[in-house]
């Protein structure tokens, strides 16, 4: 029979529908699109096209080399149909009783290498170094005191809106507004914390670890698991082993083990169903600055956990899901983790 499991952070549900059920390898049909643009001429993030983007907003390059040229071995740029523009101002106000603003914010493209390369295709070196360029990405864009969060997330394949591009990117959006998505966590997780006084993510930690059911892979740092309401087939949360709030402020230490556990993720997947799209996002705590003075978060702190999520599109989202808020898997999540753990 079908099953409906509750999310335990933001009270969502979801149907396990086991009358729908695939084997996790058949889940492999939903290869990425053949890419359109290659490396070389066409493609506008590859060494060498510096041209065919924006003037670059910050690079890692090599002795000699000067901005917008050859010789970098990460670049930033702004997007070129950017969501929102870092120019403007807020201007808000009203149209009778409805609330306006302009689109004032940040928009911006990592470029994670300069030959044309897939993620999984970066060594682990590179990797950490895109890290430490999105974590001082983030730092930078916390000065601007109008953007109050910064969604770094990847879409890969025109089925997770990365277009035809199989260039390594990450993208960040630096909002003037908290995120509709983040806040319904940041609610769930302080009601938790008020009631229990401890975090709801750590809890998860805790139970997943004693359950060994839907463990994906863990090291000394961080953990990944498969989430007990999974929205998706493989859908996979990577989170910090100790309490954390704020991704940006990360020991930069433990961004090897990150690296390591992200791509174990990715291969065992990828070795189970093949090349999939998926979108990469990450959720963390909004920028602060002077909010506990109003009161706003006092506990945030200790009751929210930084985390990242796997979403591979693998099934359409259809009527009855907009419709009703629920999401329906056809892979329970303890097949689809045991899948990617041995497969790894």
């Amino acid at each position: 029979m079908p099953e409906l499991r509750r999310d335990p952070v933001i009270g969502r549900w979801v149907i396990i529908a086991t009358e729908r059920a695939k084997r996790p390898d058949q889940f492999g049909t939903a290869a990425v699109e053949k890419e359109e643009l290659v490396s070389g001429e066409k493609c506008p993030f590859c060494e060498g096209n510096e041209s065919m983007t924006p003037p670059e907003i910050y690079a890692i390059r090599r002795p000699g080399t000067t901005p917008n040229s050859s010789g970098w071995d990460i670049r930033v740029v702004p997007s070129i149909s950017p969501l929102l523009h870092i120019s403007d101002s807020l201007d808000r106000h009203g149209h009778g009783m409805y609330d306006l603003m302009n689109a004032r914010g940040a928009h911006e493209i990592v470029v994670e290498s300069p030959r044309h390369l897939r993620e999984w295709e970066l060594s682990k070196e590179q990797s950490i170094k895109n890290v430490n360029v999105i974590l001082d990405r983030m730092i930078d864009l916390e000065r601007d005191p109008d953007i109050k969060y910064v969604l770094v997330f990847k879409n890969y394949g025109i089925a997770a809106g990365g277009g035809h591009i199989k260039h390594a990117r990450t993208q960040l959006i630096g909002t003037p507004v908290n995120l509709k998505r983040v806040k319904e966590e940041l609610a769930g997780a302080k009601t938790y914390y008020d009631y229990k006084e401890r975090c709801v993510y750590c809890d998860i930690i805790k139970q997943e670890i004693t359950a060994a059911k839907r463990v994906v892979a863990e090291n000394n740092n961080f953990i990944a698991i498969s989430p007990f309401a999974s929205r998706f087939p493989f859908e996979t949360w990577i989170l910090p082993k100790e309490h954390a709030c704020d991704f940006y402020k990360i020991d930069r230490n433990k961004i090897r083990d990150f690296t390591e556990i992200a791509d174990a993720v990715f291969a065992g997947t990828r070795k189970v169903i093949g090349d999939f799209p998926y979108n990469f996002i990450l959720h963390t705590a909004p920028f602060r600055r002077d909010a506990n003075k109003r009161g706003y978060w006092e506990t945030i702190d200790r009751d929210y956990h930084w985390h990242f999520e796997i979403l591979p599109i693998l099934t359409r989202v259809a009527g009855f899901e907009w419709g009703s808020g629920f999401y329906i898997n056809p892979l329970p999540p303890e097949d689809a983790c045991k899948s990617v753990r041995e497969a790894k």
